[in-house]
């Protein structure tokens, strides 16, 4: 466990903050729009705001579970604390399917970023997804304070953009571009508002999803915090508060500025949105650039997400055990470079950015289900258990967040049934892997099965 072990105290409550926007940010500038395609304007917003309270109810949860088992393990951790060795690994694997899959989606973004704006004359292709993984993965390993203070001040231009965007865009705000996408009149429940019917609303859950996707990813820092039954859940509130905000006035001003219509199939909306304002073509230049500043602070710190969870698991014997090393630096070198090399691979051999999101959405909802019940369980379970915080609402909260998280969960396959099938089909085959070897392999002294341990002894104690 001596080589196993991560730089304890790097992260404040700030840091976490910006890590959880940066997991988010750039859902902000790209994504989100094929919602408008799927559900017209008014059913976007409704499944944005419904996926918005699913992520607020679930970032309550995880804050009072993160203040209980502050370690490496995440949703993991509290997952194996509730529902034991199989709970744990279902959702670690498939909090790994979202942070593998979704980094190697945006070095393509990158790519058509870097393209689009003839840097150095690059076009998209393998050699920038390449410097993508190698100078990010090379930054983390340096440290994990440096990793956090670089990805901060990336966040922090991706939002100032945002905000800057905004402020230009509702110069030519009109309500009547709100609603401008043609009704199929052939669906039930079909309107000006919304457009593919009753349905549609349904079918946009996974891109109301895209505004606020990877922030339950801050309580994977828990063991590099400082105070972290303080400052794990300040950060998770102050993070979902500004994604909130964002998500509101990106949403409003983009389709507000140009329509619902001329956005809704866009790669980048924002700059789409300004198109109608000859006046703004400086600040259309300025969101492309931004734009690519977004997307390197989601990729950076998805990166460090995925290595956290493959960490955790590799150290309690989930996965093979060489890859929760750490170096003379604290960084979890094989953690970083094996799942960099996987979304490299990825990213050059099929170039197909969009599906491999949303296989990554896929993963999501089934942790977020998995993580929602962990909640409810210890609540019922472990009553006595001390929780520095509290979430507010307690079950009913976390219930709200397991309903809509299945929801979401089945409207993947509304999207993309070959993506739904894809992750399933690893999904498989990471279960027959734990089922017969790694499930009698597990590592006692590892944090996550330690608390398992003291939980099972005071059981049985009380029993007795």
């Amino acid at each position: 466990m001596e080589r196993r072990t991560l730089r304890r105290g790097s992260a404040g409550w700030l840091l976490l903050t910006g890590l959880g926007v940066a997991y988010v940010v750039s859902g902000d500038f790209s994504g989100w729009n094929v919602g408008l395609a799927q559900g017209g304007f008014g059913g976007l917003a409704i499944a944005t705001a419904l996926m918005g309270a699913m992520y607020a109810c679930l970032v309550f949860s995880l804050a009072e579970l993160s203040a209980i088992l502050p370690t490496a393990g995440g949703g993991y951790g509290f997952a194996r604390r509730a529902l034991g060795t199989w709970g744990g690994f279902l959702t670690g694997t498939a909090i790994l399917i979202e942070y593998i899959l979704a980094p190697a989606a945006i070095s393509i973004f990158i790519g058509d970023y870097v393209e689009s704006l003839n840097l150095f004359g690059l076009t998209s292709g393998w050699p920038v997804y390449l410097a993508c993984f190698a100078v990010f993965i090379g930054i983390h390993l340096w440290g994990v304070g440096e990793a956090l203070r670089f990805s901060l001040v990336v966040t922090a231009v991706a939002v100032l953009a945002l905000i800057v965007f905004a402020l230009g865009a509702f110069t030519g705000f009109d309500p009547s571009n709100l609603d401008d996408i043609a009704v199929d009149t052939t669906a039930a429940g079909a309107s000006s508002w919304l457009p593919l019917g009753l349905l549609g609303i349904w079918a946009a859950f996974p891109f109301g999803m895209w505004f606020f996707l990877g922030v339950e990813g801050v309580p994977l820092a828990a063991e590099e915090a400082k105070d972290p039954v303080r400052s794990m859940p300040r950060a998770l509130s102050i993070s979902m508060g500004i994604l909130v905000l964002l998500a509101l006035v990106t949403f409003l001003a983009s389709t507000g500025a140009r329509g619902a219509d001329a956005i809704k199939d866009a790669g980048n909306p924002l700059v789409v949105a300004l198109e109608g304002n000859p006046g703004l073509s400086w600040l259309k230049t300025f969101v492309n650039y931004a734009g690519l500043a977004g997307l390197v602070a989601s990729f950076f710190s998805l990166i460090y997400a995925g290595s956290r969870q493959l960490f955790a698991l590799s150290r309690a014997g989930y996965l093979p055990r060489f890859l929760s090393l750490t170096s003379k630096r604290k960084a979890p070198y094989l953690g970083l470079l094996i799942p960099g090399a996987i979304g490299f691979a990825l990213a050059a051999a099929t170039g197909n950015g969009p599906r491999m999101l949303n296989i990554a959405v896929f993963g999501a909802t089934i942790s977020y289900a998995l993580m929602a019940l962990s909640h409810i369980v210890l609540r019922k379970r472990e009553p006595g258990l001390e929780r520095p915080y509290r979430t507010p609402g307690g079950i009913a909260t976390s219930s709200v967040a397991f309903v809509l998280a299945l929801s979401a969960l089945v409207a993947t396959f509304l999207v993309d049934k070959d993506a739904a099938f894809i992750a399933l089909g690893v999904y498989a085959v990471a279960l027959a892997y734990f089922a017969f070897y790694s499930r009698h392999h597990l590592v006692a002294s590892a944090p996550e099965e330690e608390f398992a341990a003291l939980a099972q002894a005071e059981a049985e104690l009380t029993r007795d």
